[in-house]
């Protein structure tokens, strides 16, 4: 068979189950002959018994038409595909991909939600979280039963005693007023006729716990509250509800407390065998107290949830000069200890959390507020009790670990404690490698902290008493994102609810969700770079995953940005008034005050608005909108016109005469073509003035080998790259670091941690060079969205001899590996059918690739230097 398509994937689900669209997008990769190409495809879809086909010419394999009507609720269907080759020829029909919708109507819905209706104590943490319960009858002929479940708060759900799905911290963070995401389950295989129970266990999570620096508390409500809607559908279509309502009942269980910042208190003393199960004697129950919510606010999830995704073993159990234990797992990481314990009843062990040691001690400044620790007592089985908390993640490498009954180096040898990774389930499908082991490291420290800061929303940290979602580390971190992961569906459902939290006024909140904060952060004042989120980011996943919707639907709100930096800007346009972060945290600013760059930060404010202002025409002219794509080119030229008198200086040199100010004004096009040469030899300058370190911050650092590489320095580039002194990218490889930093100089090389607020050990925006590797220094990057073509432009240099890039993009898998051998540098280069590829070598002219793997030898050095 020359080509054969792979069972359709459904819009950016890894899992097409519950979904929320009733019409959606299929897409599928091919193999097969690297001379086939597509003419035509086939899609079958079976519904409701019925067999229904569509063909359509041409090649399109990505987001393609659903080809039937539209899906309602709770409806299931099977799809395949098969493809006409231009040679005439059908291929065999591809496996079938399974897919259900979820509860598309408000009116779908008629659980409430239940909880405790015992008297709390508001804003407060010794909130003892309920469980709530039910019986019910299942008759016979059962054929399907499907929960969809969610909570004020965080809920894990049993029945019968068996735990329901794998699913963790759901249903995730979200602005809970306008937007709750509820999960569907298939339970068809843990009901049984006759009597049954269904309970959930709950905890406070982002809804009601506490939340940011200032220790707010019930931000989006008081009430701790499961919502559950599970429907029994049998053989003679019959459907019945068992829906959270008055008759459910209340009670207590073992957790005492549970946070996301301080961690789980558990009495396993206190567990109540059977709760789940039916025939459970609750008396002790009490009805529970039934609240409200608009069920119109109810949406299916548009990305994976977070799961456990890995186990990390401990590397070795340490003794502080104190004397306490600290088990070392050699990773930082984001998840949550699991025990397993044999000791009297009524003993605690208390498990307290680390990213780092200082003096050999864990350090805990770091965390700030947050307690980090989790609190086990002990039931005295004769057997042992293992035990993980629920309702909580930590960000850490150390556990210090005290009230341990016997010898802990011996239990940690028989694999009693083990770490287990949580982050948002996403799909990998980027990977890069190079000769340099400090660079690998380096990439893989980029991978570790994108895993701990992806859980539900792109965060900023995992650890101390923060966790938001800052627009902008995600803003710069946005194409390292889709490389590494598919991120299409969480990330343009996070956009969404930018959107939603957008002020009428068009300004963009620092973070999303919006919590109320002190300091600078509320109100809510706009930002350049943080607001810009909604230009840059939308483009971004266009550009990878070839999803043309995430723009039109982005479109208003990007809208809205622009036109507010065009009020404020005004006749000038500059953008030169008002409060801004600039290059938040440059090397030379005070620890104090993270602000305090070397850059203007109103040249970074004018910056950001020419370059959102380009992107929003690039958007207009994408989505069909040729009016106003002329309008905001218009305007950008203006804008960028406005800057270059600005800040611009006749010789090529710019008024702020810092790193970030050329990176900016080079990568966005700024600086009129005739002095960008000059500009960035100015730049490679105060690069080598620096001795090669870094003098950015969170604005400048993204750009900035890419303004090297782009302006004929690409020697600087790599010298930057391959510096290992602070600050620099491989000075915390060097200090044995397994996540980015926050602060360049996180920690001193004696080990002392910088004396700052804000000093995270996990924090992804610093690792946004992973783009640049993967772009420039392996050579691989899209040239239409969706890598329909691809730019392979390998560009070797300071001391690297190998480099390679893989990417499993819309088509399939796209790969390069170069490599320096004598005078010839050799290329390895796969294109997936559907795509077609360009190689660029300096000296000679681009050579096209088609579909298929290809070898070429290509002269080193190269003719003529890039």
């Amino acid at each position: 068979m020359a080509a054969q398509p792979s069972a359709p994937t459904v819009e950016h689900h890894r899992e097409p189950f519950g979904i929320g669209q009733a019409q959606p997008r299929l897409s599928w990769t091919t193999v097969g002959e690297p001379d086939w190409r597509q003419a035509a495809y086939e899609l079958e879809v079976e519904l409701d018994g019925q067999t229904l086909r569509r063909q359509v010419t041409g090649s399109d394999q990505i987001l393609v038409p659903w080809p039937g009507p539209a899906l309602a609720s709770r409806q299931a269907a099977s799809v395949r595909v098969r493809l006409l080759g231009q040679d005439g020829l059908w291929t065999v029909w591809s496996s079938a991909t399974g897919l259900e919708t979820g509860l598309l109507l408000a009116s779908d819905w008629t659980a409430q939600p239940v909880g405790g209706a015992w008297p709390e104590r508001p804003h407060s943490d010794d909130r003892r979280p309920s469980l709530v319960r039910r019986e019910f009858s299942v008759g016979p002929d059962l054929v399907a039963a499907r929960l969809y479940a969610s909570a004020h708060g965080l809920y894990e759900v049993e029945i019968n005693g068996q735990r329901v799905g794998d699913d963790a911290m759901s249903p995730g963070w979200t602005p809970y007023a306008s937007h709750l995401r509820y999960y569907t389950y298939d339970v068809t295989d843990q009901v049984r006729a006759g009597d049954n129970a269904i309970g959930a266990w709950l905890g406070d999570g982002w809804y009601r716990g506490r939340l940011g620096w200032d220790g707010l508390r019930d931000h989006f409500g008081s009430d701790l509250a499961f919502i559950g809607q599970l429907e029994l559908t049998y053989a003679d279509g019959r459907v019945e509800t068992v829906a959270t309502d008055a008759t459910w009942r209340a009670g207590f269980g073992p957790i005492l407390r549970t946070g996301n910042y301080d961690g789980e208190d558990y009495d396993a003393r206190l567990e109540r065998p059977g709760w789940s199960a039916p025939g459970f004697d609750d008396s002790d129950f009490t009805p529970v107290a039934v609240g409200r919510r608009d069920p119109a606010t109810l949406r299916a999830p548009s990305g994976p949830p977070v799961r456990c995704t890995d186990e990390v073993a401990p590397l070795a159990v340490l003794t502080t000069p104190s004397g306490r234990q600290v088990v070392d797992f050699g990773q930082n990481l984001v998840g949550r200890p699991r025990i397993r314990v044999l000791g009297p009843a009524g003993a605690t062990v208390s498990l307290r959390t680390a990213e780092v040691l200082q003096d050999g001690e864990i350090c805990t400044r770091p965390l700030r507020t947050a307690r980090s620790t989790d609190n086990y007592t002990l039931a005295g089985r004769p057997q042992g009790e293992s035990w993980e908390p629920r309702f909580t993640f930590h960000g850490f490498r150390y556990l210090e670990v005290t009230g341990w009954p016997g010898d802990l180096r011996q239990a940690v040898a028989e694999g009693a404690i083990v770490a287990r990774v949580y982050h948002s389930d996403l799909d990998r499908i980027g990977w890069f490698e190079c000769s340099n082991e400090l660079v690998n490291r380096l990439h893989d420290n980029v991978v570790w902290s994108m895993r701990g800061n992806f859980l539900d929303i792109p965060t900023d940290c995992p650890q101390r008493d923060e966790r938001l979602g800052w627009t902008g580390d995600i803003q710069i971190f946005g194409p390292t994102a889709a490389f590494l992961y598919d991120v299409s569906g969480m990330l343009s459902g996070w956009l969404e609810d930018v959107a939603r939290e957008q002020l009428p006024d068009g300004t963009v909140p620092w973070y999303v969700p919006v919590i109320e904060a002190k300091q600078r952060w509320t109100p809510i004042r706009p930002g350049a770079a943080w607001g810009d989120v909604v230009t840059f980011l939308p483009l971004a996943l266009w550009s990878r995953s070839g999803d043309l919707e995430i723009v039109e639907r982005q479109w208003e709100s990007a809208r809205r940005w622009v036109d507010l930096m065009d009020r404020l800007a005004g006749p000038s346009h500059l953008w030169d008034s008002g409060f801004q972060l600039g290059d938040w945290l440059d090397p030379a600013a005070p620890p104090d005050d993270p602000a305090a760059a070397r850059t203007d930060r109103y040249l970074v404010a004018s910056a950001f608005f020419a370059a959102s202002t380009a992107k929003l025409a690039q958007m207009a002219e994408s989505t069909g909108r040729a009016e106003e794509a002329q309008r905001y080119g218009q305007l950008a030229q203006a804008v960028r016109q406005a800057f270059a008198q600005a800040y611009v200086e006749a010789d090529g040199s710019m008024t702020s005469d810092a790193q970030t100010a050329y990176a900016l004004g080079l990568e966005f096009d700024l600086i009129p073509d005739q002095l960008r040469a000059r500009a960035g030899h100015r730049l490679a300058e105060l690069v080598h003035q620096d001795d090669n370190r870094i003098a950015t911050g969170f604005v400048g650092t993204p750009l900035l080998c890419d303004a090297l590489s782009g302006a004929g320095q690409l020697e600087a580039a790599y010298d930057l790259l391959l510096e290992e002194d602070c600050p620099s990218w491989l000075y915390p490889v060097r200090q044995g670091a397994t996540t980015i930093w926050e602060r360049w100089d996180a920690q001193t090389p004696d080990g002392q941690v910088n004396p700052g607020a804000m000093t995270s050990f996990n924090h992804y925006a610093f690792g946004a060079v992973a783009d640049w590797l993967h772009r420039v220094v392996a050579g691989l990057a899209p040239l239409e969205p969706g890598y329909r073509r691809i730019e392979f432009r390998p560009r070797p240099g300071g001391t690297l001899s190998y480099a390679s890039a893989r990417h499993r993009s819309p088509y399939g898998l796209v790969a390069i590996a170069w490599r320096i051998v004598g005078d010839r540098l050799t290329v390895e280069a796969e294109v997936p059918l559907g795509a077609d590829a360009r190689l660029v070598w300096p000296g000679q002219e681009p050579i096209e690739l088609g579909p298929g793997r290809h070898n070429l030898s290509l002269p080193w050095p190269p003719v003529r230097a890039d």
